[in-house]
């Protein structure tokens, strides 16, 4: 009995490490590749357009509110107003302050939206790519040196430039 166990337990190990022996590793560094692809610089290029375009809409939202606060503070000075008058404007400037900060918000998911849609289609190619060179060359596992999860790496196991190649570049 103690040697059927004792064989079982042998050929066990054995079957683990050839099966981790017959396993392939490989890495990219998924950053630097994104960096390098033409459509990436050119939906970057977009983004920053758009970027300062609702920059400016908000630089002039924030100028007019604040011209009409100094309008409100000179009246004020001027005794131009009643106290009654003075909070009914204060609170209407106040409402326009939230609409801006409202105006910022949507303007950031727009903005995540539109980088969304221009840029999952490369990284949906990439991620394709990733999977074609792996199942082509036998890889087991392909790691992401970009995220900071490998530790080591011998240079022989990148496979960036077969991802390059199967992705046009």
């Amino acid at each position: 009995m103690k040697r059927l166990v004792s064989y079982t337990f042998l050929a066990f190990c054995l079957l683990i490490t050839a099966n981790l022996s017959a396993q392939k590793f490989g890495y990219i560094n998924s950053q630097a590749l994104i960096q390098q692809i033409p459509q990436v610089k050119e939906a970057n290029a977009e983004l920053e357009a758009l970027k300062k375009q609702y920059e400016k809409q908000g630089q002039d939202k924030v100028q007019s509110l604040q011209t009409k606060y100094q309008a409100l503070e000179r009246k004020q000075a001027q005794g131009e107003l009643s106290p009654k008058q003075l909070e009914v404007e204060a609170q209407a400037l106040k409402q326009e302050e939230m609409e801006i900060a409202k105006f910022q918000q949507e303007i950031q998911q727009k903005l995540y939206e539109k980088s969304e849609s221009l840029l999952k289609p490369i990284r949906d190619k990439i991620q394709v790519a990733i999977d074609d060179v792996a199942k082509e060359n036998g890889y087991t596992y392909i790691f992401d040196q970009s995220m900071g999860i490998l530790l080591y790496a011998d240079e022989s196991v990148d496979v960036s430039g077969l991802v390059k190649a199967k992705i046009g570049m």
